[in-house]
Formats: C-alpha cells, structure tokens, sequence
C-alpha cells in the first residue's frame, strides 16, 4: 500500500524522530572530538563533510549545534528537512542538480556570520564515497575550514541502497570522530581545489576506514 504523499510528510517526520531517540539510546557512543574542539572554542565557522550512508546519528548527537544543513528539493529531501528541524538542524534546499548555485550562497553567508554547516558531499545520488566539487567551492569563497566527520558501528545493518546507508543494530558500539580541519585558499585555481578535492576525499575514507575498526575492536 502507498503511502499518501501529504501523510508521509506530516506523520513520518514526527515518527522517524521519536524511533531515532529510542535507538540512539540503546546503543553505546564514544564521541572523539578532539580535533574539533579548538574551533568550537573559538566560535570558528566550519564546514562538517560526512558521507551519505553515515549520516543517520549526527541530528541527535549534534543538533543541538544549530547547524545549516544542506537537503535536496526533492520529496524525501523534504522529510529529511522537517526531521532534522525537529532536532535543532536548519535545512537549506538545494542541490548539486537542483538549486545548487542558491544553497551555494546561502550556506556561504551562513559561514561568514560565523555559523557552521553541514555538508554531504556525495549526495544527493552518488557516487558514494567519491567527493564532489560543491564542498571545496564553499570553502574557498567562506574561508571555513572543513573538518570530517565519520560515525562507524560495531554491528549495524547495511540498506540495499546507492549509499549502502548503515543504521546501528541495538546494543551496538559506535565510535564518532572527527577529522583534522583541512583548508582551502580563496586563491586556488582548478587544479588547486582539484587537490584539495582529493585530499578531502583522502581524509574521509581514511576517518571512515578508522572507525570502523576502532567500533569493532
């Protein structure tokens, strides 16, 4: 049966909220915050990058950071936007395809008024785990450092979907942690965001390959 499409978005926020508390709290955390703490003392701007299929704790975790967070303008990315407001998280439309330039702007002045956000930079549709352009082009034109960010479990379930997204199984060991910040100079021509492209994607695998052993030892 098909769900109708005005239910869907008014009931399945409310209920995809209420199921991620519940199971946020049967699992255990380790949080790793380390390389991120001196710019959170700071109130520096910074730009989270995290892949698709390991976004599902980060609204409960850190919502209440009041992060910009880039949604697409789709249906689904309409549910995503009215759950994660439901955690503290502010939603900018847009997309590599779709609204791209617009969200470009707005998550750039966002980080100019000192704010941080959250970027997803192999969405909407993949490939997954390859990092695509948008994130280095609003780290050259804000200035803000981009610092990754990975969640990895010790059992979880793996969707038969684009991203393979993970969602811990109960009673599971996860490990969050972020990166060291990486940053790009507002001078850099093509090759040089195409390196720091590169190094970005770099340093997410190897964040994401890291806790993932350190969630199973």
């Amino acid at each position: 049966m098909r769900i109708p499409s005005g239910l869907a978005l008014s009931v399945g926020p409310v209920l995809g909220a209420l199921a991620l508390r519940m199971h946020v709290r049967t699992l255990r955390i380790r949080r790793v915050e380390s390389a991120v703490a001196p710019l959170w003392a700071a109130h520096r701007p910074i730009i989270y990058a995290v892949w698709h299929g390991r976004i599902l704790l980060l609204p409960y975790l850190y919502g209440h950071r009041g992060c910009s967070v880039l949604a697409s303008r789709s249906r689904d990315g309409e549910i995503v936007s009215r759950l994660i407001r439901r955690f503290g998280l502010e939603p900018v439309r847009g997309s590599s395809t779709r609204g791209g330039g617009e969200a470009l702007r707005l998550l750039t002045r966002q980080l100019r008024r000192g704010g941080e956000v959250v970027v997803v930079p192999d969405g909407p549709v993949g490939p997954r785990e390859v990092l695509k352009s948008g994130v280095i082009a609003l780290a050259r034109l804000s200035g803000a450092p981009i610092v990754p960010m990975a969640v990895g479990a010790s059992r979880y379930w793996s969707l038969r979907s684009w991203d393979e997204f993970r969602i811990p199984k109960p009673f599971a060991r996860c490990v969050m942690r972020f990166g060291e910040p990486i940053t790009v100079a507002p001078t850099a021509d093509r090759a040089g965001q195409e390196a720091a492209r590169k190094e970005v994607e770099a340093a997410l695998r190897g964040l994401t390959w890291q806790v993932d052993e350190e969630a199973r030892a």
